[in-house]
């Protein structure tokens, strides 16, 4: 396989509002064009944009192709179930949902220190493996947001998994909590294939502050700095697929222009991507990747990644404190729809649910205070 996978997880919208409004249209041409290139893993889970992923899957790829023409896989997450039986349904409902028949790979789904117990309590990982031996799943193997150690301890326990899903990118490579190139080495050492998400950090690595995105543009003028991401990740021994979140078809054509004919970073180009990351790390406010895992319970509607995305392009400003910026407008449109960041109650879901292990509550105290009282 070609190492760029299609990330079912930020689709295109009709309503913005509305995650699970897919512009389905949009999707069946991005389909369409991944799959004209050569192109042929999918990636997609139960919870994806709003619960709307899996039938997306089912509507743009599965009912318009043979299924031996593509790879899907998706994934089962400890939120969702509370037994055995649970499991089963919501397996029984994917098979429905996508109408796939089987899954060519199936993830025990966002494995970390809080959830790892349940799924152990509830035999996840010999779950799987039942499925496979049914012939309803391919290859079995775990998504990860922890401490190399317990990714260690997990591999060790669990040998009969068959690959490890990752959140590699050059701005977390050394990262104090996601871990990156520390788990990577994990993976490795246990011969364990790597298949990579959030190579752009949710986008925040496809626009760069103007310091970094000189560095590449010197460097090469005719690649996006999406680029560099994904292929400073595709370019580490053992990654055998990329995950790329595509939201519209212009990124899906130029992640296809350089991943058509793969070419791995030198160790130079390897080089600029830290640089990169030296500058990024330096003015970044909230390392959020806009996963939105944080926004499903949240009991006040608050549109975290959203304010966290304004927040950090505000604070990207050569002079953060200079007042009124557009991105006040934006949020009050966005508050108009959802809660403000001023309404949250501090009970703590969002921080129990996010990969990046954020302190989700400070930060929403700090968009807050920017735009809540402006």
């Amino acid at each position: 396989m070609k190492k760029l996978g299609f990330g079912l997880m930020r689709l295109p919208l009709l309503d913005f509002a509305n995650p699970a409004d897919i512009d389905i249209e949009q999707v069946k041409a991005m389909v369409d064009e991944f799959l004209a290139r050569g192109f042929t893993y999918f990636d997609t889970a139960w919870m994806y944009n709003g619960f709307g992923s899996e039938k997306a899957a089912r509507v743009a790829l599965v009912e318009r192709y043979p299924r031996e023409s593509f790879t899907l896989a998706t994934k089962l997450h400890a939120g969702f179930f509370h037994s055995r039986e649970d499991m089963d349904k919501i397996f029984d409902a994917q098979l429905e949902n996508t109408g796939a028949g089987y899954f060519d790979y199936y993830l025990i789904h966002g494995i970390e220190a809080g959830m790892y117990p349940k799924y152990e309590e509830f035999d996840a990982f010999g779950w799987v493996l039942d499925k496979k031996a049914k012939g309803l799943v391919k290859h079995a193997g775990f998504s990860f947001h922890d401490t190399p150690e317990l990714l260690d301890e997990i591999l060790t326990r669990h040998p009969e998994m068959e690959f490890v899903q990752l959140q590699i990118n050059y701005l977390d490579w050394e990262s104090p909590w996601v871990h990156s190139r520390a788990c990577y080495e994990v993976a490795v050492r246990h011969g364990k294939p790597v298949i990579v998400m959030e190579p752009v950090k949710g986008g925040t690595l496809a626009n760069l502050p103007e310091k970094a995105g000189e560095l590449f543009r010197k460097a090469n003028p005719a690649m996006s700095p999406a680029s560099w991401a994904v292929r400073f990740a595709a370019s580490l021994q053992g990654v055998m697929m990329v995950l790329s979140g595509m939201s519209n078809l212009e990124q899906m054509k130029d992640n296809l222009g350089y991943m058509e004919n793969f070419r791995p970073l030198t160790e130079e180009e390897k080089a600029l991507c830290f640089q990169a990351a030296d500058i990024i790390n330096s003015q970044i406010a909230v390392p959020c990747t806009g996963c939105s895992y944080c926004t499903e319970g949240c009991p006040m509607k608050i549109a975290i990644p959203q304010y966290f995305s304004l927040y950090n392009e505000d604070m990207r400003e050569s002079n953060p404190e200079k007042g009124w910026t557009v991105n006040f407008t934006n949020y009050d449109l966005l508050a108009a729809k959802f809660g403000k960041a001023a309404e949250c109650i501090e009970c703590g879901q969002c921080e129990g649910v996010c990969p990046q292990h954020l302190p989700i509550i400070e930060h929403l105290k700090k968009v807050s205070a920017r735009y809540d009282h402006a």
